[in-house]
């Protein structure tokens, strides 16, 4: 079996449009990215100057299909609200993580991350055929573990003293998973999540 390519292609749903990122997603992303609460836990700081190393580096990587990056539109506004990718890419295993995800706070508690994860995880088992999709977060970050475990993913276990990030603070990082199985279950709990939205 010849692994799938795993690149990024636009993807809409729920009023969400998941948009390859492109240097047309530098302004947008500096503003929702603007507060600094939302890298608190990531390992990369996109605070002030910091931002264009970031969008950078995630911009290369996305040209070399070495992660499938992103940018998140709300489509009520059309505003640029953040950024969600596929990274640790095992193609030949069928399998990836959603990752270094953030959103502008404005958008916490919202539609969005639900809409951006039944995008995902839809294009990765049902368009891809991927057998396991990996989703992790820092320990001390309650509100990411509560937003994956209702997704209805299973965590597997904590990785302790897993990454240093850019602060000194070394990080426990949660593991989750979702398996090709249990998707069909995942999508009816998130499409019934999104017709109340």
């Amino acid at each position: 079996m010849t692994p799938p390519r795993i690149a990024a292609v636009p993807l809409d749903h729920a009023g969400v449009r998941l948009e390859p990122l492109g240097e047309t997603h530098r302004a947008g992303l500096a503003a929702a990215g603007a507060a600094a609460e939302i890298w608190r836990f990531l390992p990369y700081d996109g605070t002030g100057p910091g931002f264009d190393t970031w969008f950078d580096w995630s911009l290369g990587l996305n040209r070399e299909d070495k992660e499938t990056v992103w940018a998140v539109r709300n489509m009520a506004d059309g505003a640029i609200v953040g950024t969600t990718r596929y990274l640790n890419i095992a193609a030949r295993d069928l399998r990836v993580e959603i990752g270094s995800t953030w959103y502008a706070p404005a958008v916490w508690g919202s539609h969005v991350n639900p809409a951006c994860k039944r995008m995902l995880l839809a294009h990765g088992f049902e368009t891809l055929g991927l057998n396991r999709i990996e989703l992790k977060t820092d320990l001390r970050n309650l509100r990411s573990q509560a937003a994956i475990a209702k997704l209805g993913a299973m965590r597997e276990g904590v990785f302790r003293r897993h990454m240093v990030l850019p602060d000194g603070h070394v990080r426990d990082t949660v593991y989750f998973s979702i398996i090709r199985e249990e998707w069909p279950e995942v999508r009816a709990r998130l499409d019934e999540r999104l017709a109340s939205a």
